[in-house]
């Protein structure tokens, strides 16, 4: 029986997700970010943040999997969602949330094997700020947010498509926020939702499929490493 995802996307572009087959993703490792030394970045330096296919595809556990979409742009999804107070716990990229934190550009891609029967979903998010602080300001503010949506249900209705997500206890512990969303009546199709900063720059990821673990937080630990590349 076919799983269908209405997807965590950033443009009608980056559509919904279908899946048939639950696989055993391979969990990443997600290391001290201290130990990472990021310099201050520009513009030109959020592609090298994001992960290449192979590299997505070894967190994920997959082979299959490819970009399918890019933007440049953040999204508007906000009169989708059943309640705006956690648009930015269950999308990423969106315009409302990030609207006022001073953020001047961004790198959004989607992920995912090209069929129409994918079993992976993957969107990496890279954030320019002019200033540290402003990179960190925003990560603290969407700690709070997150915490106050744990244990909610959220419904989004995305085109033609209606679902309803169950939004679990976040964990905000750690340098890297998490937090994981399950589609009710989707055979276990879930998403895991991961958030940090370093120097000036804000990532966001997220992983979707129907036996999520970690995955998030280790693409989000591997853009941060790439930020640190010289």
């Amino acid at each position: 029986m076919l799983v269908f995802c209405a997807a965590l996307v950033v443009s009608a572009l980056l559509s919904g997700c279908v899946s048939t087959v639950g696989g055993t993703a391979l969990r990443g490792d997600s290391a001290d970010l201290e130990m990472f030394d990021v310099p201050t970045l520009t513009e030109s330096d959020l592609d090298r943040v994001l992960l290449t296919a192979g590299e997505v595809n070894g967190i994920m556990g997959a082979t299959g999997i490819r970009m399918t979409a890019s933007s440049q742009n953040m999204s508007d999804n906000s009169d989708g969602v059943s309640d705006v107070d956690c648009l930015a716990a269950i999308y990423g990229a969106e315009q409302m949330v990030y609207q006022g934190s001073g953020w001047s550009a961004v790198r959004d891609q989607v992920l995912q094997e090209p069929t129409t029967d994918n079993e992976h979903w993957v969107e990496q998010i890279a954030v320019l700020y002019p200033s540290s602080e402003k990179a960190t300001a925003f990560v603290e503010k969407s700690r709070t947010t997150w915490q106050k949506c744990g244990g909610t249900s959220i419904d989004i209705d995305n085109s033609d498509v209606h679902s309803t997500w169950r939004i679990d206890t976040a964990d905000v512990s750690g340098d890297i926020l998490t937090q994981v969303s399950t589609q009710r009546n989707a055979g276990g199709w879930g998403c895991q939702h991961a958030l940090t900063s370093a120097s000036n720059v804000v990532v966001e990821a997220w992983a979707c499929s129907n036996s999520i673990d970690d995955e998030a937080r280790a693409i989000a630990a591997d853009m941060i490493k790439n930020a640190a590349k010289k």
